[in-house]
């Protein structure tokens, strides 16, 4: 049977009796023995657990005594693989391993030591005889932080054994400070996306309000006036009728001048000229209403709308990119909404997010038609699929589908970081996707994801709440 022994200060000797750990310990077959000593120094370094690992009991008994006496717990083993099995329930600070054992050697020992990824920060430490300069070579070209040669100089061992505990203990405060800093950055990377978010949005919903306010009064007043023009515009052509009527044959200059000019495509046109002005100005009320609600500058907080509803309006801001061009036909959408509620929410916000998403799907199926023929793209037109659906009472789901090149499954989550894009340089600022991650998780509670497969497709799903106010006071609770 391999024994590990343990030698020192042991905080569980503090709380259990030694029979009871050592019970505790035979359970597991490897036996422990926590024998209590005296402090020599407290101004040593705190407390650290060393691995003696060597067959030869005398240098045990002095390594043990020696460090345990400085103030070291000291864990015995008389083998590597003594060794090995005590690494399954301890992990000491450092280890010093002797070379020349039995069975397993100390190399192979140490190969096996740092195969397991739980083992291979902890700094080991050789102990070879002091002529056996092959051995110390070979065992710092494999990764070995010092060694130390027998017959052992107490001194100079205590010296390399504190000065590599000291390394370590750096070691440990830089990776420390590294993730502290990473975590930094990053709270730092996102707090630069919202600032920038709530720049863009502020200057964007400032934007369009203004454009919105500049174009709405003129185009009401053409819209206006379109009514009583069209009255108008019938009256004359009900008097000309009426002339025709009574004078059949009219003064020669007047007979010459209604042939001039079309007389009779005027009336037959002139009320189709009107219906057409009707229309447009009908299109940009409706664009310029899509544009406020989209901003929705005015309502900065928590609203109940129809998300439907800002579905539609941000597709009408992008009908100018879905419609067909010179390069391919156009861009088919599809909706199939489900009967949902009104949802809490930042409506603002949220029509961003319909806008990012939207927008990369048209990046996404405009570059894929550029690589197509015509052919191909009639065989296979670009689509963009939307669908709600009502999840329960307490939950909808909107789902936005592109039949494009898919995305990458290696970027994984990685497309929700700041600043990442796969876009060409000065095509995208990598912000659009990691704020709609923002806005659905932090503010609205959410969950935002997709499935893609290269050449199919990709999917987002956005989840968010029915009532958004009592998931947010949840989750800050």
């Amino acid at each position: 049977m391999q024994r590990c022994r343990v030698r020192g200060k042991n905080k569980i000797s503090s709380l259990f009796s030694e029979n009871l750990i050592e019970s505790l310990l035979n359970m597991y077959v490897i036996p422990i023995y926590v024998r209590s000593f005296v402090v020599y120094s407290k101004s040593i370094l705190p407390t650290a657990t060393i691995l003696v690992v060597d067959d030869n009991s005398e240098n045990i008994e002095l390594l043990a005594d020696l460090l345990s006496n400085v103030g070291y717990q000291v864990a015995i083993a008389k083998s590597g693989k003594a060794a090995l099995e005590c690494l399954e329930f301890l992990q000491p600070d450092l280890i010093l391993l002797d070379v020349m054992m039995p069975e397993i050697d100390g190399f192979e020992t140490y190969r096996q030591i740092k195969s397991n990824v739980a083992n291979r920060d902890i700094p080991i430490i050789f102990m070879t005889a002091l002529s056996d300069s092959v051995n110390k070579v070979k065992g710092l070209s494999m990764g070995a932080v010092d060694y130390i040669t027998k017959p052992i100089e107490y001194e100079e061992t205590l010296v390399r054994i504190r000065i590599q505990l000291q390394v370590r203990e750096s070691q440990k405060q830089m990776e420390k400070q590294t993730i502290e800093l990473s975590e930094a950055l990053d709270k730092l990377k996102k707090a630069q996306v919202q600032m920038v978010q709530n720049e863009k949005m502020s200057s964007l919903g400032q934007l369009v309000a203004g454009i919105a306010h500049e174009i709405n009064n003129p185009v009401n007043f053409i819209h206006a006036n379109l009514r009583p023009a069209e009255e108008y515009m019938r009256t004359l052509i009900n008097f000309v009728e009426l002339y025709q009527e009574c004078y059949p044959q009219p003064h020669p200059k007047i007979e010459e001048w209604i042939e001039k000019v079309e007389m009779q495509y005027l009336q037959e046109d002139f009320p189709k000229l009107i219906n057409s002005l009707k229309q447009g100005s009908e299109r940009i009320r409706q664009i310029i209403l899509s544009l406020r609600n989209f901003s929705r500058l005015d309502e900065a907080e928590l609203k109940f709308v129809d998300i439907q509803d800002g579905i539609n309006n941000t597709l009408m801001l992008l009908q100018h990119r879905l419609r067909a061009n010179s390069h391919r036909p156009s861009i088919q959408v599809i909706k199939e909404y489900g009967v949902l509620p009104v949802v809490e929410c930042y409506p603002s916000e949220l029509n961003q997010v319909f806008m990012n998403i939207l927008s990369n799907a048209i990046d996404v199926l405009e570059e894929r038609d550029r690589q197509r023929s015509v052919a191909e793209i009639n065989a296979n037109p670009s689509r963009i699929t939307i669908r709600t659906q009502l999840l329960s009472d307490r939950a909808v789901a909107i789902y936005i589908i592109d039949n494009g090149l898919g995305i990458d499954q290696n970027l994984g989550s990685k497309i929700f970081e700041p600043f990442f894009t796969t876009k060409p340089i000065g095509k995208g600022s990598g912000l659009g996707l990691s704020i709609s991650h923002q806005i659905i998780t932090k503010k609205h509670g959410g969950k935002i994801s997709y499935n893609s497969e290269p050449g199919q497709g990709t999917e987002f799903a956005i989840e968010i709440p029915v009532k958004v106010s009592s998931v947010i006071s949840g989750l800050k609770n």
